[in-house]
Formats: structure tokens, C-alpha cells, sequence
């Protein structure tokens, strides 16, 4: 009879398994589909891959298990396949494989992507309901892999330790700059851990070797618990169409031996991994004896690293929220060009700095219409006419990478007032066969922009440096149920908006309802107005644009009316509307129509005139 896990890492290091996702994928089986469904639909691929890493020299084999929790499972229709999936998967893996080796039950992050917003009511019942699955089919151990976070860490494991005295490992998937854990040194989450009962932590994924290397030497203290570590096999490159991973076997069983000089005492592969990775590991840790780690062999340069710092300069100038809490304050849309053009755009900035607005505003490829990038022009009017730039940013264009790229970008630029906003479906523009990404929902945005507040990265990895975003949400009152509008206001509120941006409001109405049924909120709303240029451009509005309607007067009066005579009565228009809008709102929201700038200069100038304040 094989002896207890925790008693065979004191002994000896065990060869972990290795990739079953990716190598699967390429057996040929496509992304897209539950892997651990196969565990139901496909035993058979299940235990030939767990038999050719045991084969190969694994002792630790991981259930097919990964995903197998309600809320990733629920994804594919498999609600109610939850126990069954986590018990086939370790029925699977303990039939291919022989009694010497330890399966191990496989749960990972349930926060990672799109779930960071979920509670921890929530994830103890998903958490608890695939644990108690593994437990009970008879499992050697517990695996939590590939955690960015380490609270969520904690409840997994705390949920475990309710349940069983069943060894855990407990495994995080970091980067090589990363020196800590939700702001803690790793030794000292590590340390946390350990006092709520893990038998062994360490690394796995987003790393290669060398990645995870340099996490285990930037331990500044010692780890009182045996290390695990399961890298990738470096970076994938994306060739003739596939996914492919470039580190050689070669390679794994050469860090093999250096991961095992720093204490580790499982040792697998991740991502890219094959059963020729997990033969080289064996064949290096052959006959190697463990011994004590020396402590003073894990202070690395990396110890003397501080994770967050806030070493950005105090802000010399109040923010747009601080503005508008004391006096009447005026934001003003400039479209970025459909051309190379962008002399009268930089006009049109000048001319708004002239007249004292307070900030101007530019859309993302609104209407899902290609324009020059914002964070160009929002640069240049920062630095060329010295007013502060507010852009918008859209969920439809970029993924979790480039909207976190974009995010770093702006921060970097000084460019700290954004608005985030979902974004007009690409095929209604004018690239209608390009992609909508919508990786994130405007709340999910919202959420992790104020995460980087915190210098945290969307992946959990601390940033070294906190940003400082003022964070705006959209609001579009021109709705038939008002009510619900607000409720879905208040929730981007819940999630850390700081301040709210409405579409045009053209119906006097509408203001006065809009601040009574907003007034028991707590961040400020900025009133949008826009002129009207003409009396097609009032219908086409109307008609056409999603979030815009008019009022029959205003209709009424715009009817037939062109150039010069329809944009003299848009601004009388907007005057009247502004008259009813300074009365509850201290923020203003102009929208320059087809860049008629003069239209939003002689607004602003009205706004000044009106509260005595053109001189500020």
C-alpha cells in the first residue's frame, strides 16, 4: 500500500502530469467545447491521455476536473452534470493509471476572466459542490491551480478543510515580476495558507520555467511547506492556424533539476506540456535526493522589491467630479476624424480652451464608424492645447488584453478621465464584417478600471503602481421605463462609477424627471445636450440613432430647416434646454455636431453668461 502523500513528498519528489487541455487540442479535438465533458462523452481519450503521462513517469495524475464547477459548466448546458463530470473524472483517472501513483482532484479559479465580480455566498456553493464531488470519489489530494487571487484561495481551501483532512495543494499562476499575492509577499500568502491547511503550494501556468524560476526566487523569507511547480512550456506561437508551444523536453528536465535545487517536490507541466516533457522531468529527478532548502538561497534582488507603489505626484488640479461638486461645469464632445485630417479637430480644442470649458470629450468609433484613436488625439489635446482630455472607451473593439494595453497606455500619457461605455455593434458601421469582442460588459469595465486603481492587472498581478482613473458610466434616459434605467444606473454606480454621462435629452420634461428620480444617488450626472444642425439631421436622430429621441416641438421646429438657419435654431433649442438643465444640474454635456464647433463654443460662452462665471 502506497503511503500517504504528505508522507511521500518527505521522502522523495514526485513527477507531476502535464497539459490536458492543450494537448488534447492537439490531438485534434477543437477549442470551444467542455474538455470535461469528455470525462462523460469521451472516457476512453480521458484515460489514454492520463495512461501515456503515467507511462511516461507522472505519480501525480490530475482529474480531468479543471472547469468541472456549475458556473463554468453551465456555459455548455451542463448544469445539472456537475457530480457526475467530477466523479467520472477521478473513476477515469484512477482506472488508467497504477496504484503507486496519487490522483489528484483538479479545481481551479472560478474568478478568473469575466467572474471577478462573483460573491463569496456564491463561490462557496460552486467551490463546495465540486469538492464534495471529488472528496467523495475517493481522491488522493486536492489541487487548486491556477488562482490569481488568494482570498479565493482561502475559501477553497477552507471549504476542503470543513470537508476532509485530504492533502491540498494549492498552486497560483503568476508572472516572473510578480513578487506577491493580493498585496501580500508570496511567503508571507503562502504562510496564510499553510495556518489554514495546505500540505503544499507553489506555481503553475501563465509561466514557463523560467518564469516560475524567478517567482520562487523572489521568496524573500522562508516557505515552511514543500513546493510544487507545473510551468508552461513557454509562450504559444500561433502557426498555420494552430497553437503551438516551443520549450523542448530538453529543456523541462534541465529546470527540473533546478526547480528541485529550490526545494520543489512536485514537479509537471502546464500548458503546451506533452508526456515527452513528463519522461524528460522523470529521467532527470532520477535517483536526486531531496534536501532542506537553505533559506538564504531564496534572497534573490527581487526581495527588495516593493509591489504597489504610488509614487505619481499629488494632483495639482481637481478632477471633473471635484469641479462639479461646487460650481456649474461643462464637458464638451469633439468626434475624432474619419480622415488623416485633424487640423480643425485641434481648432475646435483651442477654441473650447479659449471659452474655459472644462474638458473635452472624445467618443470611441461611435456608431461603430472607424475614426482616428482617441488616445492619439486625447495626447495631443493634452499636451498641444492644454486642456484636459476625457475619453471614452468601448467594450466592442478590444479584448481583456487590449482594453488592459489601452488602460496602461492612458495612464502612462498623464490621460486619468475616461467613460466606459459598451459600444454600437460593429456590423452596423462602416466595417460591418469586422469583429465585436465585447469581452467585457460596461459594469465588468468599470470594475476593472478601478481595479488598476488598486495596481492590480485584470489577471490579479499586481502592477507595481497604482493608477488613477476617474471613471464615467453612460445613462440613456430616453427610455419608456425610467425606473428601470435607474435601477441599471445604480448598479454601474455599485461597481465604482464616478460619474454619469446621459445621452441627449431633448424634452425639458425628461430633466426635470431625471433629476427627481436620480436625486438620491451619490456621484454627479452630466446633462447631455446636443444641437441640432438641421431639420434632417433632427429626423435622422430621431429615426435612426439608438438612445436618441426628440421631442415632437423640437421636431416641429427643426422642420426644413438648413445650414446656417437650422444650426441658429439648434443652439436657441439647446439654450432652452440648458435654462431647464442648470436649474437641477450642476454638469453640463455638450455634443458638437459634424464638428460645427462654434455651435458648442457659443453653449459654453451661454453656460458662463448664465451663472455669471465667464471669467472664472
Amino acid at each position: 500500500m502506497k503511503p500517504d502523500l504528505r508522507e511521500a513528498l518527505q521522502a522523495r519528489i514526485l513527477t507531476g502530469d502535464g497539459a490536458m487541455g492543450t494537448y488534447l487540442y492537439g490531438m485534434g479535438f477543437p477549442v470551444g467545447v467542455s474538455y470535461e465533458e469528455f470525462n462523460l462523452l469521451r472516457p476512453d481519450v480521458i484515460t489514454d491521455v492520463h495512461r501515456r503521462y503515467y507511462e511516461a513517469g507522472a505519480r501525480i495524475i490530475e482529474t480531468n476536473t479543471f472547469s468541472a464547477n456549475l458556473a463554468s459548466l453551465t456555459h455548455y448546458g451542463l448544469d445539472s452534470e456537475v457530480e457526475a463530470i467530477n466523479r467520472a473524472g477521478v473513476q477515469i483517472a484512477r482506472g488508467a493509471v497504477g496504484s503507486d501513483a496519487y490522483v489528484v482532484g483538479a479545481v481551479g479559479s472560478i474568478r478568473a476572466g469575466k467572474r471577478k465580480n462573483i460573491s463569496v455566498a456564491q463561490l462557496d456553493d460552486l467551490f463546495r459542490q465540486q469538492i464534495n464531488a471529488l472528496l467523495t470519489a475517493g481522491v488522493d489530494g486536492i489541487m487548486l491551480e491556477t488562482f490569481y487571487d488568494l482570498e479565493e484561495a482561502l475559501l477553497a481551501l477552507r471549504i476542503v478543510r470543513s470537508l476532509s483532512e485530504t492533502p491540498v495543494i494549492c498552486q497560483f499562476a503568476v508572472e516572473k515580476e510578480a513578487v506577491t499575492l493580493d498585496g501580500k509577499p508570496i511567503a508571507s500568502a503562502f504562510e496564510s495558507l499553510r495556518l489554514e491547511g495546505a500540505d503544499v503550494v507553489g506555481f503553475n501556468c501563465r509561466s514557463g520555467p523560467n518564469g516560475i524560476l524567478r517567482a520562487i526566487d523572489s521568496i524573500n523569507a522562508e516557505v515552511k511547506l514543500p513546493l510544487s511547480v507545473f510551468p508552461n512550456a513557454g509562450i504559444p506561437d500561433y502557426v498555420d492556424g494552430k497553437y503551438q508551444y516551443t520549450s523542448t523536453p530538453e529543456y523541462f528536465a534541465e529546470s527540473a533539476r533546478k526547480f528541485a535545487d529550490r526545494g520543489a517536490r512536485i514537479i509537471g507541466g502546464c500548458c503546451g506540456t506533452t508526456p515527452e516533457h513528463v519522461a524528460a522531468i522523470a529521467a532527470a529527478l532520477d535517483g536526486y535526493l531531496p534536501r532542506p532548502v537553505d533559506p538564504s538561497e531564496l534572497l534573490q534582488p527581487y526581495s527588495e522589491r516593493i509591489i504597489v507603489r504610488d509614487e505619481r505626484p499629488a494632483a495639482t488640479e481637481p478632477t471633473i467630479v471635484d469641479l462639479v461638486k461646487e460650481r456649474h461645469t461643462v464637458i464638451v464632445e469633439l468626434d475624432p476624424p474619419r480622415d488623416l485630417a485633424i487640423q480643425k479637430f485641434i481648432e475646435g480644442a483651442k477654441a473650447l480652451k479659449a471659452i474655459k470649458a472644462d474638458a473635452v470629450t472624445m467618443a470611441d468609433n461611435s456608431l461603430a464608424v472607424t475614426r482616428m484613436s482617441n488616445i492619439a488625439l486625447a495626447s495631443l489635446v493634452q499636451q498641444q492645447v492644454g486642456i484636459r482630455p476625457l475619453v471614452h472607451i468601448a467594450c466592442r473593439d478590444r479584448n481583456l488584453i487590449g482594453t488592459q494595453s489601452h488602460m496602461m497606455g492612458l495612464d502612462a500619457l498623464g490621460i486619468d478621465h475616461v467613460l466606459a461605455v459598451t459600444g454600437d455593434p460593429a456590423r452596423f458601421g462602416d466595417l460591418p464584417d469586422s469583429s465585436s469582442v465585447y469581452d467585457l460588459t460596461s459594469f465588468e469595465m468599470i470594475r476593472m478600471i478601478k481595479q488598476l486603481n488598486e495596481g492590480v492587472a485584470f489577471s490579479g498581478k499586481a502592477l507595481k503602481q497604482k493608477a488613477n482613473f476617474i471613471t464615467g458610466a453612460a445613462f440613456n434616459p430616453n427610455v419608456k421605463y425610467l425606473d428601470k434605467a435607474i435601477a441599471r444606473l445604480e448598479k454601474k454606480i455599485e461597481t465604482g462609477a464616478d460619474y454619469i454621462m446621459t445621452q441627449p435629452v431633448y424634452d425639458k420634461e425628461l430633466i426635470v424627471r431625471i433629476a427627481e428620480t436620480t436625486k438620491h444617488l451619490q456621484v454627479p450626472i452630466f446633462i447631455g445636450i446636443m444641437p441640432l444642425a438641421s431639420g434632417r439631421n433632427a429626423e435622422y436622430l430621431h429615426n435612426e440613432v439608438p438612445g436618441i429621441q426628440l421631442s415632437d416641438e423640437v421636431r416641429k421646429r427643426m422642420a426644413g430647416l438648413e445650414g446656417e438657419a437650422g444650426r441658429a435654431e439648434g443652439v436657441r433649442i439647446a439654450e432652452e434646454l440648458l435654462d431647464t438643465a442648470m436649474e437641477y444640474f450642476n454638469g453640463i454635456y455638450l455634443i458638437t455636431p459634424f464638428m460645427f464647433y462654434d455651435m458648442t463654443v457659443k453653449l459654453t460662452d451661454y453656460v458662463w453668461q448664465k451663472t455669471g462665471s465667464l471669467t472664472r
